[in-house]
């Protein structure tokens, strides 16, 4: 696909930051005997990786607003806003996991019209823009899957760490999915597993609490790959409210129905 001026632009920057990323992962490893190393270290390679989209997006395009883990910033433009993730997947990249992301997405009037989902240990460049479809690397049109049963579908899903309040009906999630498919995956990176969607890996993600710089990129991804999207309970947004349900249109209301009635 021919992509837009600002398209370029974030998949050049995505590409240097996992550059970055791939550079500093190769020493974590050593790193192990030292938890608070590592997590020093980690930490430095995100924001390592956060400054280079920095100075890569916000360089050439100084006027538009911008939104990541750490900073919120309004622009010059009020209609337009970079969101962006340095490391989507810390945990994975800290316990030495190739599976980690890059993610930028560009908001126009409160909607995502471009994006990139990086992986830089797969050299996977998963990009899209509105009405132009989803892509994979140099010219690879990605599609969702065709599955039409539960029984054959592979589902991702996140869950939540340590005694966040999505906990208990995350569980719920859980034991009531879990017979009625072929798999459950816990990938550590809602943005990866937004994109595995859109590529047809997974049939369908959903996600109770998760963050804007999560799910901005991949959310665009994965509908422009044919998901249909929704907020996990019925009339909710994932952008506003943080919760996602994304899955192909054969099963999408096999695992909304699922899903919704552990609430």
């Amino acid at each position: 696909m021919q992509g837009s001026a600002n398209l370029n632009i974030m998949i050049k920057a995505a590409r240097k930051a996992g550059r970055s990323l791939n550079k500093d992962f190769r020493e974590v490893e050593n790193l192990q005997t030292s938890v608070k190393s590592a997590e020093d270290f980690v930490e430095r390679a995100a924001v390592a990786s956060l400054e280079i989209l920095r100075n890569d997006l916000a360089g050439v395009r100084a006027t538009y607003g911008w939104l990541d883990p750490s900073n919120e910033t309004e622009g010059e433009d009020p209609t337009r806003r970079w969101i962006v993730s340095g490391l989507d997947g810390v945990t994975n990249y800290l316990h030495g996991q190739p599976h980690f992301a890059v993610t930028i997405a560009l908001e126009h009037k409160g909607q995502i019209v471009s994006a990139v989902v990086f992986d830089p240990a797969k050299d996977e460049m998963f990009y899209a823009e509105k009405g132009r479809g989803s892509w994979l690397n140099d010219n690879k049109r990605v599609r969702v899957s065709n599955r039409a049963k539960m029984v054959e579908s592979v589902f991702g899903h996140g869950v939540p760490h340590g005694v966040k309040r999505t906990l208990p009906a995350t569980l719920k999630d859980l034991a009531r999915v879990m017979p009625e498919c072929s798999g459950l995956r816990a990938s550590g990176s809602a943005a990866l597993d937004l994109a595995y969607v859109a590529a047809g890996r997974l049939e369908g993600f959903w996600q109770r609490e998760a963050k804007v710089w999560e799910l901005a990129a991949g959310l665009l991804v994965a509908s422009e790959a044919g998901a249909l999207i929704e907020g996990v309970r019925n009339g909710q947004k994932p952008l506003e409210d943080g919760t996602v349900l994304a899955a192909n249109n054969q099963v999408f209301s096999a695992l909304a129905s699922t899903i919704r009635g552990t609430d």
